[in-house]
């Protein structure tokens, strides 16, 4: 599917998003069998925008999160795209996720981890699930799309900057518009 028709078919909400996440979804340049989780569906930007590139993608979210962002309908979405097949969707906590150690070459985040809990412990987890030579990629939104949001949100939380749960390792950060990402490369060793 075009960039055109991704709009003309999924709105263009939907098409201003796919174009700020595509191009770091492209410069990664993930193997296509690559084990992709994306943490935090919402109303499923991210997993869609893995699968309109040809990526398998597990995305969920905790069964108990209730709030306005979660539990959003991405399959129909998902469907009109016709990549649900692509999609698989499993709920979990990020803090305590139910994957072996050293199982996914990718994990995406997008907007969701100023939202969680224990931002250390969901850190750790992406790094325990994740194998050496992996990729994790935290897109949170910049200062200005904070700010557009509490308009609709007003009691929305500031961005998180994950470098500070990093520890030693090395970070990208691209600026996409509405939010700057942040790339950890995980050493081999």
């Amino acid at each position: 599917m075009k960039n055109e028709e991704i709009e003309t078919t999924l709105g263009s909400e939907f098409g201003i998003f796919f174009n700020m996440l595509d191009p770091v979804i492209q410069e990664l340049n993930l193997d296509k069998g690559a084990k992709i989780l994306d943490i935090g569906t919402g109303s499923g930007r991210m997993a869609i925008s893995l699968a309109l590139n040809d990526y398998k993608v597990l995305t969920g979210e905790p069964e108990s999160d209730n709030s306005v962002y979660a539990k959003r309908d991405w399959i129909s979405i998902a469907k009109k795209a016709k990549v649900e097949h692509l999609i698989e969707f499993k709920a979990f906590e990020a803090e305590v996720m139910p994957f072996e150690d050293d199982f996914f070459d990718a994990i995406f985040i997008l907007g969701a981890f100023h939202h969680m809990r224990d931002k250390q412990m969901a850190f750790n987890e992406c790094l325990r699930t994740m194998k050496k030579g992996g990729i994790l990629c935290i897109l949170e939104p910049t200062k200005r799309r904070i700010k557009t949001i509490r308009k609709k949100f007003p009691s929305h939380p500031d961005a998180v900057d994950p470098r500070g749960y990093a520890k030693d390792l090395h970070s990208e950060i691209k600026n996409i518009g509405m939010f700057d990402a942040f790339i950890f490369n995980i050493p081999n060793n």
